[in-house]
């Protein structure tokens, strides 16, 4: 039980965080958030573990984070702001590329003890961040899309903008990271694991998605009440 509690645990920390960065640094926070959840993901994601009685890879719960982060945005600050922390999340994913690619360049000194550690890690990382980086792109992009149409036909059907929240929410992210699932798997992991492997990846990963989607709701509504509440107390100062 003891990688399944670590994933509970890392679950409610790090959605946790996003909305006392929210509160106290507003689009700034979730800026920062998302340069450095795409960044840990994108190590933490050449972990392969057993938990749930699945084979899975790590890095689920932060890359389902960033879907998070974007719908907080989208609901709260707009499209063009969630886009921007898309794009942030491009940006900081290179930056990551190109300095961990350098670190391979070095001779190590006679003394040194992590370059093999280094050069065992990162040596895959190229294929790991072009993946992330096509698929990121494309399924966050495609989430922030999809999540304003369904706010379009939300507001048409209610006819009350505020109303379908939990709607736009789940149904962007789950068809968006439906997306981000299959085609990050193939693209990282294809010829790496048995094809039989690669299908159990696909499935766990979205079985992740589709339970921390679910459970991301309820911080969102959180998110637009803390909005809801400073607009509020700004209003009557």
């Amino acid at each position: 039980m003891r990688n399944e509690i670590l994933l509970i645990l890392s679950l409610v920390f790090i959605f946790g965080c996003t909305l006392p960065a929210y509160k106290f640094f507003g689009k700034s926070g979730l800026y920062c958030m998302t340069a450095a959840v795409t960044v840990l993901a994108n190590i933490e994601v050449l972990l392969m573990v057993k938990a749930f009685g699945m084979e899975q890879t790590l890095g689920n719960v932060l890359f389902a984070s960033t879907f998070l982060i974007t719908d907080i945005l989208s609901e709260n600050e707009g499209k063009k702001a969630a886009n921007r922390a898309v794009t942030i999340g491009i940006i900081s994913s290179l930056f990551f590329v190109i300095i961990s690619q350098s670190w391979l360049l070095y001779t190590p000194s006679e003394s040194d003890w992590a370059s093999s550690s280094f050069h065992t890690i990162f040596e895959a990382t190229p294929r790991i961040i072009a993946a992330s980086v096509i698929v990121y792109a494309v399924s966050q992009r495609f989430d922030v899309w999809l999540y304003h149409k369904w706010w379009g036909f939300t507001e048409r059907k209610l006819g009350n903008r505020r109303a379908g929240l939990w709607l736009r929410n789940n149904g962007s992210t789950l068809i968006s990271q439906l997306i981000n699932s299959v085609l990050y798997n193939v693209l990282a992991f294809a010829g790496t694991y048995s094809t039989g492997t690669l299908i159990t990846i696909c499935l766990s990963t979205y079985l992740i998605y589709v339970f921390t989607s679910l459970l991301d709701t309820p911080v969102v509504y959180i998110a637009r009440r803390m909005k809801k509440k400073e607009e509020t107390e700004s209003l009557a100062a």
